[in-house]
C-alpha cells in the first residue's frame, strides 16, 4: 500500500494556538494572517480529522505523514512564542488515528538537538525543516547538529518551503510559484555543495521536485559543478506537479540507473497515472522509491 510522504491537518489545539495570537501567524476564525502572503481563507474540511481519516482510507493509504507548514514561519518564532506552537502540533498530530503520522518540527530560533530527540523517541518518523534554514553554507552548519541526530537513529529530513518574504501588489499565486521555488532550487544546491559531504548518511527528501532544481544538471557541468551523480539517498516528492514535471526530473535524476534491493527504502513506490512511458518505466524500474507522492 502506498504512503503520502506530505500531508497538512492541523489538530484542534493547533488552531486555537494560531486563534490567540494578535501577529503572523494567526487565524482570525479560518483566515490566516502571514508576514509574506495576503490573508487566506482556510477551509475547515481540510482539517476535520474524520473526513482526512475517511480520505486518507479511500485514497489506499498505509501511511500519511502530516507536516507543519513551514511558510507559517514558526520555526523562528522566539522560542517563547514557537514552543506552545509546535507541542500543540505534536501533541495532536501524534495523537491522529492510522494511517497518519507525523514529521517533527524544531525551533530554529534555539536549535535544540534533545528537543528533536524526544520527538523521534515520541514517534515521528524524520525532520522536517524549512528551505529558508538550508540556503548556503552557513544554514547547513547552524542545522547540522540536528541532523546529526537523525544520522543517529537513521530518519530522514523532509526539506518543506519556508515563510515567503513580503511582496507587494503580487497576485495570491506568486509565494507558492516565485519565493518557494527559489527556496527549493538554493537548498538542492546547498545541500549538494555543503549538506552531503557533512552528512554523508542523510537520507534526505525535497517538496515539490526541489523546485525542479536538478534539471539544471547541464548548466552545472558547464559550469564546474561536475556530471550530477546520482544520490541515491535523496528523494524528491511531487506535490503539485504533474506528468511533464515528474517525466522531466526522472529522467535527471536516475532514468539510466537501475536502483535493486535496495535495503533502507525511504517509502513504498507509488505510480500516478503520468502518461508517459519513460517516467511510469524509471519509476518502476530505475527510479523505484525515489520519486514520492504528496497531496500537497
Amino acid at each position: 500500500m502506498p504512503t503520502d510522504v506530505h500531508q497538512h491537518l492541523w489538530p484542534p489545539a493547533f488552531v486555537e494556538q494560531l486563534r490567540s495570537r494578535t501577529t503572523p501567524p494567526f487565524l482570525d476564525g479560518w483566515t490566516l494572517h502571514l508576514t509574506g502572503e495576503p490573508p487566506y481563507d482556510v477551509d475547515p474540511a481540510d482539517h476535520d480529522i474524520a473526513a482526512r481519516t475517511r480520505l486518507a482510507a479511500s485514497d489506499g493509504l498505509e501511511l500519511a505523514l502530516i507536516s507543519l507548514s513551514s511558510p507559517l514561519g514558526i520555526e523562528y518564532l522566539p522560542p517563547a512564542e514557537a514552543a506552545p506552537l509546535l507541542a500543540a502540533f505534536h501533541d495532536g498530530a501524534l495523537a491522529l488515528p492510522a494511517p497518519f503520522g507525523v514529521w517533527a518540527s524544531p525551533c530554529l530560533s534555539a536549535p535544540d538537538p534533545e528537543a528533536v530527540e524526544r520527538e523521534l523517541h515520541r514517534g515521528c518518523v524524520g525532520l522536517q525543516l524549512p528551505t529558508t534554514a538550508l540556503l548556503d553554507a552557513d544554514g547547513w552548519a547552524h542545522c547540522a547538529p540536528l541532523l546529526d541526530v537523525l544520522t543517529h537513529h537513521d530518519k530522514p529530513l523532509f526539506v518543506h518551503p519556508g515563510a515567503a518574504p513580503p511582496t507587494p501588489d503580487a497576485p495570491p499565486w506568486w509565494p507558492a510559484l516565485v519565493p518557494y521555488l527559489q527556496q527549493l532550487h538554493a537548498s538542492w544546491f546547498a545541500f549538494r555543495a555543503f549538506g552531503r559531504a557533512r552528512h554523508p548518511r542523510l537520507r534526505i527528501c525535497f517538496a515539490a521536485l526541489a523546485g525542479l532544481a536538478p534539471l539544471h544538471g547541464e548548466r552545472l557541468a558547464v559550469r564546474g559543478g561536475g556530471r550530477g551523480e546520482i544520490d541515491f539517498d535523496v528523494f524528491y516528492e511531487t506535490s503539485s506537479y504533474g506528468t511533464r514535471a515528474v517525466d522531466a526530473l526522472v529522467r535527471a535524476v536516475g532514468i539510466d540507473v537501475v536502483v535493486s534491493g535496495s535495503d533502507r527504502p525511504y517509502a513504498p513506490l507509488v505510480v500516478p497515472d503520468l502518461g508517459a512511458d519513460a517516467a511510469v518505466h524509471a519509476l518502476r524500474t530505475a527510479n523505484p522509491a525515489r520519486l514520492l507522492h504528496g497531496r500537497t
